[in-house]
């Protein structure tokens, strides 16, 4: 369990530091910048994204499995093709 609460975790973080940077960019476009939103939301992605690596990668979902067995039977038979010759 303690496996996938840390990429959890570290997802949370990315996610909070994308919306300290949206506060950062609107107190901007509002006429009073506030920094602290910007080095706050860098630092919290950071933080999300070195908790975040430790996530094994996913498997393969196999949406594209029909186009890459198309492009395999291409290359099958170009191969079939410059063996003749």
């Amino acid at each position: 369990m303690n496996e996938n609460i840390i990429p959890r975790i570290g997802t949370f973080f990315i996610i909070m530091g994308v919306g300290f940077l949206i506060l950062f960019i609107a107190s901007d476009l509002a006429g009073q910048t506030y920094f602290d939103y910007f080095f706050l939301g860098l630092v919290v992605i950071a933080v999300g994204s070195l908790l975040r690596r430790k996530a094994p990668p996913p498997p393969p979902s196999g949406r594209f499995s029909i186009i890459r067995k198309v492009r395999e039977r291409k290359q099958q038979k170009a191969e079939q093709k410059q063996k003749k010759k």
